[in-house]
């Protein structure tokens, strides 16, 4: 995989403070509804094999994911926006 400017450009947005605190609550906040909904019944018998662990820990990681998409590309957007409003 060839990395350009745009790859650089992109981590560097979704590894900023704000996305990765951003990103943080919303997967705190969704991933425990949904590992509550999915995993609660096993989690009150205590069933917590290293496989549920591996679900819970993946449920967790899926809104994390889907926030810093959304954050960079909205931030990403932005900017292009901002750049064109500003062309002489």
């Amino acid at each position: 995989m060839k990395v350009t400017d745009e790859t650089v450009g992109w981590i560097a947005l979704a590894t900023s403070g704000s996305v990765v605190r951003r990103a943080t609550v919303v997967a705190l906040i969704v991933g425990s509804i949904l590992v509550a909904i999915n995993q609660g019944d096993a989690i009150v018998r205590g069933d917590l094999i290293a496989g549920r662990l591996l679900r819970i820990a993946l449920t967790m990681g899926v809104p994390y994911c889907v926030s810093t998409y959304s954050s960079v590309s909205a931030l990403r957007d932005a900017a292009r926006r901002q750049r064109s409003n500003h062309v002489v």
